[in-house]
């Protein structure tokens, strides 16, 4: 059971660790921080609301819902330092152009950026511009959702998938136990819940389906996790989550 106090450190970490915040230091949970992930999606909702304020903010100007979506992309890049967007771009690069394990991890732990990276990132912007502009001030609503409930799966796959590198950002972290993935998923479900039954029936079954997707893909490609598979995870989740949410307001 985590006290209030261990909760305050669980949530300052994952803020502290998933955007560039200027927080003051706290002290590492002492169950780790692996078992901090509950906290991920109240991360991500942080991360969602600044984006939503941004977007709100741009279309009180009166400016285009093109510039609106634009903007809101951009403030959510900067907060997070582009942490996941670099995750996604290093796992296109390892998968698409490494043709053995050893050389598909090597090319996602070089910080250079190839062809498939390019061509992943663009075409991750894209859906979400798109989606968010056909979306119109139920944008707002959606990037919260998004935000956070994209960061709430990646403590299931964290636990769900070993480890493929034996040391590393996810290495590192350790498998969390049990309960912080579920109460991960359970404020996720929670949010999912906001726009109604329906939208969260449809989307449990795309997010299920995008989780044990990249759960296959990763240890068919390379064995297991590592942090770049998680934020690929976090961008397909986040992306799925928009477009269903065209799809529902639209």
């Amino acid at each position: 059971m985590v006290g209030p106090r261990d909760a305050f450190r669980d949530i300052a970490a994952c803020l502290g660790f998933y955007t560039r915040l200027p927080l003051p230091a706290f002290e590492m949970p002492a169950h780790g921080f692996a078992n901090a992930q509950w906290a991920a999606p109240l991360a991500g909702l942080v991360v969602g609301a600044v984006c939503s304020a941004a977007l709100t903010g741009v279309i009180m100007l009166g400016l285009p819902a093109t510039i609106a979506a634009a903007l809101a992309l951009a403030v959510g890049v900067l907060l997070t330092g582009g942490l996941h967007e670099d995750g996604l771009a290093d796992v296109a690069d390892g998968f698409g152009g490494g043709s053995t394990r050893e050389k598909k991890l090597a090319i996602m732990k070089d910080s250079r950026i190839g062809s498939y990276g390019v061509a992943a990132l663009i075409l991750s912007f894209l859906l979400r511009w798109s989606a968010l502009v056909a979306l119109g001030l139920a944008a707002i609503p959606a990037l919260l959702i998004a935000h956070a409930v994209s960061r709430a799966l990646m403590p299931a796959l964290m636990r769900l998938s070993p480890p493929a590198r034996e040391n590393g950002l996810s290495a590192g972290a350790g498998q969390p136990s049990n309960g912080p993935v579920l109460g991960a998923l359970a404020i996720g479900g929670v949010l999912l819940l906001v726009p109604g039954p329906g939208f969260a029936l449809i989307a449990v079954l795309l997010l299920a389906a995008a989780l044990f997707f990249i759960k296959w893909l990763a240890e068919k490609q390379i064995g297991g996790q590592t942090g770049d598979v998680l934020g690929a995870l976090q961008q397909l989740v986040e992306t799925v989550l928009l477009l269903a949410a065209v799809a529902h307001f639209t």
